[in-house]
């Protein structure tokens, strides 16, 4: 999409809103947009790291794989440029390392940045998960700290929230977290926590009280990642990767002033990170839906081109209006942040689109190519290999950040009204509840 075409102009009317002007619609930038669209192209012209355009251009599907650079190496150094060049976290306030920009221009930045946008990898947790939070629920000083340095790439942030016990019941949780004197002393395990292994501090959820029912026993907590006691192990994936992580701590001490929110009100909390993780999961990943159509133009049926097949073509157009209304809910959702609210259980409907759009297109990508679905490599073999891997990670999407079956809940009970799940543990305090293994 490219920033003069019509679909650009009306996604920027979809976050602006609609201004009739002589009974027209101006889907146009304003003179101010134009001129930020312009310093912000500059910008990234001259500070760009132009020799990874090529790689970063192929390499959407899934987490970004550099062939001659570690992703968090050169994530930092572009994080950092775009920092002091007052680009980064351009929605945070200006006090906390951000530019205190608008929806649109946060929008424009966005589709001017393009592919290097990807290199934000290592720290999309705690840009939109984490930073968050700490800015709803940590105090002034907390939020100075160590805001600025998470805008600059200086520090990388994971989030511990899910437990093997726990599942998808977030509120089930095990480790435990008690008071002593002005400390906390937690013990317990976290899994699948992306990140771990490099970040320098993580968002910790934990169970404070075990004799009142399992929603309100929770606190929040932040702590540094080397703090003696925390063990990282990583778990390695079946495409390969290593990006995943089992995090073991052993009567490890946070200072109760890395507290956020009350003692006994981490849910509420928490459900501040899981918007804002649905919100960001939602909108930045990616559904091989160009990578499909370039292969379609191109690949060859026993009757022609793939992308000339009527079924092919059905299967192209319904992903395509789909990817669309991913792209436009996103914008509407900037929208809503700009005004001060915070991101509501709509965004459910984000993740759970693309999480089964990217699964999707992958399956029936390996259906059209057959045997040549098993290769992976360089130069021809990388086209074949791309949706291979997409496979392999697409389940994990539909597991991170809320799996299908906890986002369909949400959507009809929070979005459209419909009676809640019978829950019988609902009011039971959690120490009574039978478990396994407790």
């Amino acid at each position: 999409m490219g920033p003069g075409s019509a679909a650009h102009r009306f996604a920027l009317r979809s976050v602006r809103g609609t201004r009739e002007e002589s009974s027209k619609m101006n889907f146009d930038d304003t003179p101010q947009e134009a001129a930020f669209r312009e310093t912000a192209r500059k910008w990234v012209e001259a500070n760009a790291p132009k020799e990874l355009h090529a790689e970063l251009s192929k390499s959407s599907l899934g987490r970004i794989r550099l062939a001659k650079h570690d992703i968090v190496d050169v994530g930092k150094a572009w994080q950092k440029k775009k920092f002091e060049g007052n680009w980064a976290c351009l929605h945070w306030p200006k006090d906390y390392g951000g530019r205190g920009a608008s929806p649109i221009e946060r929008v424009i930045w966005q589709q001017e940045e393009g592919v290097y946008g990807k290199l934000t990898q290592p720290f999309q947790i705690g840009e939109g998960m984490c930073g968050p939070t700490v800015m709803a629920f940590g105090s002034e000083d907390a939020k100075r700290r160590y805001l600025p340095k998470l805008a600059s790439g200086e520090e990388i942030w994971c989030q511990l929230f899910s437990e093997p016990s726990a599942g998808s019941d977030v509120a089930g949780l095990r480790t435990r977290a008690e008071k002593k004197g002005d400390n906390w002393v937690v013990n317990g395990q976290k899994i699948w926590t992306s990140g771990a292994h490099y970040s320098d501090y993580g968002l910790l959820i934990a169970r404070t009280d075990p004799n009142v029912p399992k929603h309100k026993g929770l606190t929040m907590f932040f702590l540094d990642m080397k703090s003696p006691g925390v063990e990282v192990r990583p778990i390695r994936q079946a495409n390969g990767m290593q990006e995943f992580n089992e995090v073991y701590f052993t009567d490890v001490v946070i200072p109760d002033i890395q507290r956020l929110g009350a003692v006994g009100e981490g849910w509420s909390v928490s459900l501040t990170t899981l918007m804002n993780e649905r919100m960001s999961i939602g909108s930045r990943l990616a559904t091989g839906v160009p990578e499909m159509f370039e292969f379609c133009s191109n690949l060859m049926l026993e009757d022609g081109l793939a992308i000339d097949d009527p079924a092919v073509r059905s299967k192209l157009a319904s992903w395509a209006a789909k990817s669309s209304g991913l792209k436009y809910t996103s914008y509407r959702t900037i929208s809503a942040l700009s005004k001060g609210e915070r991101p509501g259980p709509e965004n459910s409907i984000g993740k759970l689109v693309s999480g089964l759009m990217l699964q999707d297109i992958a399956t029936f990508a390996m259906d059209l190519q057959g045997a040549a679905g098993v290769l992976t490599g360089s130069d021809e073999e990388t086209v074949q290999g791309q949706f291979q891997q997409m496979l392999l990670s697409s389940p994990s999407m539909r597991i991170a950040g809320g799996t299908d079956e906890i986002l369909r809940n949400i959507i009809a009970e929070r979005v459209l009204g419909l009676p809640g799940d019978i829950r019988v543990d609902k009011d039971v305090p959690y120490n009574k509840i039978p478990t396994k293994g407790r």
